[in-house]
């Protein structure tokens, strides 16, 4: 691996472009979604509708990470990483691009299946880029300082996506206009890209091979799965990033009903990022939490936080709005701050316990896992929209179903210890 000074700049302007680009993800997503809103309000679909576009964008962005995943942690041994921070985010604008192409000059059908093109290239931008953020802190913060550093990067990375979602939500509000959403969106991915042009080169492995990457990439997953602390690891993220992508796909629909039966109507997108806004202070102080509480590889208390999700997940679908939004925002926090406790010790854990010269392809790795629950967590949502429950019943099966997985896990690794 060749060598390169640690220039000091790097990491601020890592957390900038890093929060410029997520906001931007998901400030494309609200806008695109955002005439769902209007569209349940006046009754010309229904909150199985919703689910399944929240569904169907969810999918497709995260595809990329699962199918280019080996392709991503060669990219990010073989250059230096800085490198596929900027290459992120023009492919990013690529796609952005590409979607406002297609709302501007096309109607209906053809525009909606381009816009579903369009998200699933900013996926694979976003795919690129994800290994680079993750591997290059290794490579700028001291180790005493992984766990506070992925806690930070989290933070930031999930401010940007409900702030994003507010931004988009508020921008269409305001404008009812999809293509002014796009431009906003490809000035903050240049914003991003300016950023992270502006980092000095980390160091890289130029004796890392694509023609060798598939099967480096299938030995080193086959190498983490068989550890079985590391196999857990992985498994513990995914199960965050299930919850969550089902949680998010939920939220639209939920929201619409939480304030329904709180006695309030006319529902804009910005009220129901405003409930979105509970879960993001929750996160923010669960991942703040996670640096004070834990050094790096501790997950003593992963399994509790687990069940503490599953809790507030299943809180919120018995709540509804029947008992008024302040409790139901309370509920929010704690359930946030249970998934920023769970997720950010995870993270910095494999970081540090696995080979450092491979860590573009390490944290592919987990990409992947995370984006396989990402997905499965949009379609077990379109699945519980075959039965016909409503977005309460849909948050309460949600923890159910993370609290007997979490359960599952537990058998396991008491199995594994035991063998």
């Amino acid at each position: 691996m060749s060598e390169a000074r640690p220039i000091p700049r790097n990491y601020p302007l890592l957390l900038v472009g890093q929060f410029l680009g997520a906001f931007g993800d998901n400030f494309l997503l609200a806008a695109i979604l955002g005439p769902l809103t209007y569209a349940l309000n006046t009754g010309r679909i229904t909150e199985a509708v919703i689910n399944g576009e929240n569904a169907l964008f969810g999918l497709v962005f995260s595809v990329p990470f699962i199918v280019f995943a080996p392709l991503a942690g060669f990219l990010n041994d073989r250059m230096p990483k800085t490198t596929w921070l900027v290459g992120g985010n023009l492919v990013k604008l690529l796609g952005t691009a590409i979607g406002f192409a297609g709302v501007y000059a096309y109607t209906g059908a053809a525009s909606h299946s381009i816009q579903v093109g369009a998200y699933f290239v900013v996926g694979i931008g976003a795919c690129v880029y994800s290994p680079a953020k993750y591997g290059i802190l290794p490579e700028i913060v001291r180790f005493d300082r992984l766990v506070k550093a992925n806690g930070t990067v989290e933070m930031l990375t999930l401010v940007a996506i409900v702030a994003g979602l507010m931004g988009g939500g508020i921008l269409y509000d305001l404008t009812l206009s999809v293509p002014i959403c796009y431009g906003a969106c490809a000035a903050l991915y240049g914003a991003a890209f300016l950023c992270n042009a502006a980092m000095g080169l980390t160091p890289h492995n130029p004796r890392a091979s694509l023609r060798h990457s598939m099967g480096e990439f299938a030995s080193s997953f086959v190498t983490i799965v068989r550890n079985a602390r590391l196999g857990r690891i992985l498994l513990g993220s995914a199960l965050f990033w299930f919850a969550g992508s089902t949680l998010k796909s939920a939220l639209q629909g939920w929201g619409l009903r939480v304030y329904s039966e709180a006695g309030i109507t006319n529902v804009t997108n910005f009220k129901l990022v405003l409930l979105k806004l509970g879960m993001v202070v929750g996160i923010v102080l669960g991942a703040f939490l996670a640096g004070q509480l834990h050094k790096t590889g501790d997950l003593s208390w992963a399994r509790r936080y687990a069940f503490l999700l599953a809790a507030g997940l299943a809180g919120l679908g018995l709540l509804g709005g029947h008992y008024g939004l302040v409790l139901v925002v309370i509920v929010l926090v704690i359930t946030g701050a249970a998934a920023g406790l769970l997720v950010v010790p995870f993270n910095a854990a494999l970081q540090s316990e696995t080979d450092q010269t491979k860590l573009g392809k390490t944290v592919s790795i987990q990409n992947c896992t995370d984006y396989i629950g990402i997905a499965v967590g949009a379609a077990y949502l379109a699945f519980l929209s075959r039965f016909d429950l409503n977005p309460n019943q849909d948050l309460l099966v949600l923890g159910g179903t993370v609290a007997m997985i979490t359960l599952g896990l537990g058998v396991l690794s008491r199995t594994r210890r035991s063998a």
